[in-house]
């Protein structure tokens, strides 16, 4: 059975930091693609930082230079590191794991509210 949890959510200040982790069990991690995406109220799901199973990285312009995301591949587990919080990071943030057509999972997603 595939589970990615997300952790590390909650409330952040603006110009603070989060870091988000997506713990993944279930597959093998290294060969998979995995992204982080983000829904705020009102709006459509959206992209926010990919890392493929090679290494590159990808991010949302919305993002590109406050957001770093990584992962380690001996302990099953992405991260997103969110530097210079704004209000309008605020949304549920989602893992997803990607390898091929058919295979796409995705986490329960953690809330990240940024507010002062």
């Amino acid at each position: 059975q595939v589970q990615l949890v997300e952790s590390g959510g909650g409330l952040g200040q603006p110009g603070g930091s989060l870091r988000l982790s997506c713990a993944a069990s279930g597959i093998i991690f290294s060969v998979y693609d995995m992204g982080w995406y983000r829904r705020a109220p009102g709006k459509q799901r959206e992209l926010v930082a990919v890392s493929n199973s090679g290494g590159t990285t990808n991010y949302a312009d919305l993002v590109k230079g406050r957001f770093t995301i990584s992962r380690d591949n001996d302990k099953n587990t992405m991260y997103l590191q969110m530097n210079s919080l704004k209000p309008e990071d605020t949304a549920v943030y989602y893992c997803n794991a990607h390898l091929g057509i058919r295979m796409n999972y995705w986490g329960q997603g953690t809330q990240v509210t940024v507010s002062s």
